[in-house]
């Protein structure tokens, strides 16, 4: 039965999961540090320090090891839960079951995830920490992998393909907008309820509009409709191991690890930079970051033309190289005599443009690789190219994680005015400046051209 091509009311409807998982993850990414591992501004507001910050072997922190574990959990259920989502037999589909089941609890984990039960600097804090990130980790698995897995199979053209991810790169930005909002709303209910309190509240808030967001398109969309739902016949490991074997995947993946390398160290840093290299209030992070949107929003519109005549390898090669100038500057952050607002500004419009490029194209090519990939094996592996795509973003994500939690304590106990106070937030930038610079060059690799080619021969045949 021949399938029909989405329309631009699917997409949007497809998007608006975007924007509930993107929620979620971003009030991870963006507070868990900041919450758990407080900076001397936190502390003097209020925050209490619920884990113990002692580092293992010198090196690690508890932090940085339960979330990089977490990270490498993630990592390796991605590739199963693709090789379900991709063998499934379900009346309602191969993909649509697993976004249906794991919504809720997904966001649920969220909300006790910032839950410490014990003592201030209490083992059983540690322990629940684990154990609620590790099933954060497994629910967005479990929701975003046969999620992603969709968008080759909803956007069955080139301009289909850069539409939706047009479309959910601009919910991914709103939702993590929102999740830079927790300080903002929290602000309104701390004098009643605390600092560690009103930050709760306010996750739970969230987190329940991200559920709602969630099931949307877990209703609203017929997978059978649009998608092709017969199921592969490979073992989840067989199908990871064929996936891994096409070169443009392998040389996408390897920039793509250090692409969220720096990207993670760039985002867990952010709320630092603010507070302590510009000397700024936390509730800054939403406006600052507003910004951003606004002008990446704005060039948006000409992303998506842009890559429908000039291809996405360039554009995407050259974002790389803005991001890394970007990443330079924030470095600085308070070492010239310039007022931090107006710092914070600047680099939020420099970020807004490789951001729009960003966000937009790596999911178009991850989509081209994998129909390409169709075309020469006769499998459809959408689930296990975004899963092992997935996988090495958390790895990107795991390393940084470690590295910005170790990096972070470098002249700690400095005092504020001295050479030494934020050196170690100013690492961790030029860090990402390097490692976004090699994700640049690896991505020059990619071989655009031969992809692109053995789709347009595959839709002239159909």
């Amino acid at each position: 039965m021949e399938k029909k091509v989405a329309s631009n009311k699917v997409l949007w409807i497809f998007a608006i999961g975007q924007l509930g998982w993107s929620i979620l993850s971003g009030i991870v990414n963006n507070w868990l540090v900041f919450f758990f591992q407080p900076s001397q501004e936190e502390l003097a507001h209020g925050q209490v320090q619920y884990i113990p910050q002692i580092t293992l072997l010198g090196i690690f922190t508890v932090l940085g090891l339960i979330s990089a574990f977490g990270r490498v959990f993630d990592a390796v259920t991605d590739p199963l839960i693709a090789g379900k989502s991709d063998s499934l037999k379900h009346r309602l589909g191969r993909r649509i079951p697993f976004m249906r089941f794991a919504a809720i609890p997904f966001g649920i984990v969220t909300v006790l995830l910032f839950t410490s039960p014990f003592p201030a600097g209490s083992g059983g804090n540690v322990v629940m920490l684990f154990v609620m990130a590790m099933l954060f980790y497994l629910c967005m698995t479990c929701y975003c992998t046969p999620y992603n897995a969709l968008i080759p199979e909803l956007g069955r053209t080139q301009e289909s393909r850069i539409n939706l991810s047009t479309f959910i790169s601009v919910t991914y930005f709103f939702g993590t907008a929102f999740a830079y909002l927790v300080p903002n709303i929290a602000s309104i209910f701390m004098e009643q309820m605390g600092y560690a309190g009103s930050y709760r509240l306010t996750i739970g808030i969230l987190a329940a509009v991200a559920v709602v967001c969630m099931l949307i398109p877990a209703f609203l969309i017929d997978e059978n409709t649009y998608a092709d739902t017969t199921p592969t016949n490979e073992s989840a490991f067989r199908s990871l191991v064929s996936t891994f074997k096409n070169k443009d995947f392998r040389t996408f993946v390897l920039s793509d690890i250090l692409y969220w390398l720096a990207l993670t160290l760039f985002q867990t840093g952010l709320s630092y930079y603010i507070t302590v290299l510009m000397g700024l209030e936390a509730t800054m992070t939403f406006p600052l970051f507003a910004v951003m949107t606004v002008m990446s929003l704005v060039c948006y519109a000409p992303v998506n033309m842009l890559a429908k005549k000039l291809g996405k390898k360039k554009l995407i090669s050259f974002a790389f190289m803005f991001f890394a100038v970007t990443f330079l500057i924030t470095g600085f952050a308070g070492m010239l005599p310039v007022n931090g607002v107006v710092y914070g500004v600047l680099i939020a419009v420099l970020a807004a443009i490789p951001m729009a490029i960003l966000g937009i194209l790596p999911q178009a090519v991850v989509a081209d690789i994998s129909e390409a990939d169709k075309t020469d094996t006769g499998q459809s592996r959408s689930g296990m190219f975004y899963a092992a795509r997935t996988f090495a973003m958390k790895l990107g994500q795991s390393l940084a994680l470690l590295l910005f939690t170790r990096m972070a304590t470098i002249g700690a106990d400095a005092v504020k005015g001295t050479a030494g106070y934020g050196i170690g937030y100013r690492i961790t930038a030029f860090s990402a400046t390097v490692l976004c610079l090699l994700g640049g060059f690896m991505f020059l690799r990619y071989n655009e051209t031969k992809v692109i080619t053995k789709i347009s021969a595959s839709e002239k045949e159909d």
